[in-house]
């Protein structure tokens, strides 16, 4: 119930859970379908596009942003684009290496 009432299901689950802890081979919301930018993104905008969805600090606590959800809306949108003049279609699978900072 809390995973229908708090997230937007693109298609439905078939099953909560299946598997066994003794074997480690487990399947969560089996057959169900999330898009995450929809989820942490998109359903936010129309109630909270001024408000703050994140705060970045460096290493001087002086030196800091805040980005609101539609400030990210427009650069995930931003990024999205630059990844489709690139040739990367739904399906393709996308790797972002970073180092840790």
């Amino acid at each position: 119930e809390q995973a229908n009432a708090r997230l937007e299901w693109q298609k439905p689950w078939d099953t909560t859970f299946e598997g066994s802890l003794e074997t480690g081979e487990i399947s969560w919301f089996k057959g169900g379908q999330l898009n995450v930018s929809a989820n942490c993104l998109d359903r936010h905008l129309a109630t909270r596009g001024e408000q703050v969805a994140i705060i970045w600090e460096g290493d001087d606590p002086k030196d800091s942003q805040q980005i609101t959800y539609k400030q990210l809306h427009q650069e995930v949108c931003r990024f999205a684009n630059a990844l489709k003049s690139r040739g990367v279609k739904k399906g393709d699978r996308i790797c972002i290496y970073m180092p840790m900072v």
